[in-house]
């Protein structure tokens, strides 16, 4: 079947940021299915246009996957206001790309931003094929709990978008089980979990990363990385507290990896409080992510201390697991039983600055626990969320939908 994605920060597996949907693309058209996909010029994770020469067509990976490029409003991080324009923009030239796109058979629309699923319900309306609505966080809730949602006509605006886009659905797909009560209650019939998972072939639990130490003077150090987005809901400040308070343990150095919204300001109160055992790198495509998680010890995963959060399936918690390392859970939840039942890592409350380094020092001062974690944390998402599996999940629900 010819399955079309509408996708505003998809990412392939040679750019950085979350590859969940190229990973999945690639195992479906390894069944024979074709996947072609809809997304922006305009990188999620930095907002720069990295895509600006391959407008409106990129083969990314061969094999029946097929990447269309949607021009797209650029100042995306610039603020809230700017970041609406760039959803609405592509909205708009989505749905336009997508008309050209002829014999598709179920077309896929996946939220966040929510907008770009109306994109998917009306080109599934007009070419009378399926339409399956997938939510990989519970927005607007998430954005009206943080703040960054406040206006009441935008708030009610989107509850209503939600609902609606839950209800017309044929089926909903959520990426972790603490979603499920929230979709049905709004709305949603048919309910399928596909949850976030990884490609455990990708790492190797048992590579050193001598490399990526040599190269950013990490040598003889105990290497704790956090890899992903520097925005808002991340609570990298806490972070940045932890560093604070192991400036006297000169061993541990803590590595923050990616870009976002808040990198600047982050950078700078690291350079205001002195923070020499705190490194900033840039963001690594996903086919390197393997070299850098070998070069260390313990990971981290992080978000404000929100009660929704507890919700939540962190792509990079799995990609910790996978590579054997153990985990550093400063959120709570469904995520905490995946790695307490690993016995993966440890939790430590969010929002918590002196927990955070009350861990880290724990493993440090006994890398032989830390490494029998991040082993168990490799064994259990090998049984539990290898990502060929749930690809076969994903797979069968669209040859029902396709029957149906």
């Amino acid at each position: 079947m010819h399955i079309l994605l509408i996708h505003q920060a998809f990412v392939a597996l040679d750019e950085p940021g979350g590859t969940r949907h190229h990973e999945l693309a690639r195992y479906l058209a390894a069944r024979g299915h074709r996947v072609t996909v809809i997304a922006s010029t305009v990188s999620y994770l930095t907002g720069k246009a990295e895509t600006a020469n391959a407008v409106l067509e990129e083969l990314k990976g061969g094999g029946g996957v097929t990447v269309l490029r949607a021009r797209t409003y650029s100042a995306l991080h610039r603020s809230f206001v700017h970041r609406v324009f760039s959803f609405f923009s592509f909205m708009a030239s989505s749905f336009l790309l997508g008309l050209k796109v002829r014999q598709v058979d179920l077309v896929w629309g996946t939220s966040p931003p929510i907008f770009q699923g109306v994109t998917a319900w009306l080109l599934a309306r007009l070419k009378r094929v399926p339409f399956l609505f997938e939510v990989r966080d519970l927005w607007p809730a998430f954005a009206i709990q943080v703040g960054v949602l406040r206006n009441p006509l935008l708030i009610r605006l989107s509850l209503w978008l939600e609902r609606f886009l839950y209800r017309r659905a044929d089926r909903v797909m959520v990426n972790s089980p603490g979603f499920v009560e929230h979709v049905r209650e709004r709305g949603a019939r048919l309910v399928e979990l596909v949850p976030n998972g990884v490609d455990v072939q990708m790492f190797d639990p048992y590579a050193s990363g001598i490399g990526f130490r040599q190269e950013h003077g990490l040598e003889g150090r105990f290497v704790v990385l956090y890899a992903g987005a520097h925005g808002l809901s991340n609570d990298l400040g806490v972070v940045l507290g932890a560093a604070h308070s192991l400036m006297d343990r000169p061993e541990i150095s803590i590595v923050l990896l990616g870009d976002g919204k808040e990198k600047p300001a982050l950078m700078a109160q690291a350079a205001l409080l002195g923070l020499t055992n705190l490194h900033f790198l840039l963001p690594v495509p996903k086919a390197g992510m393997a070299e850098v998680l070998a070069a260390t010890d313990a990971c981290i995963a992080i978000l404000k201390p929100i009660s929704l959060y507890a919700t939540v399936y962190p792509n990079k918690v799995f990609d910790y697991m996978a590579a054997g390392r153990p985990v550093i859970l400063a959120i709570d939840g469904v995520i905490r039983q995946v790695v307490e039942q690993a016995q993966g890592g440890l939790f430590v409350p969010p929002g918590d600055p002196e927990a955070l380094a009350k861990a880290i020092l724990h493993l440090a001062e006994d890398p032989q626990r830390a490494r029998t974690m991040g082993l168990n944390a490799r064994d259990y998402v090998e049984a539990h969320f290898d990502r060929a599996a749930l690809a076969r999940h994903l797979a069968e629900i669209f040859e029902q939908m396709g029957i149906d």
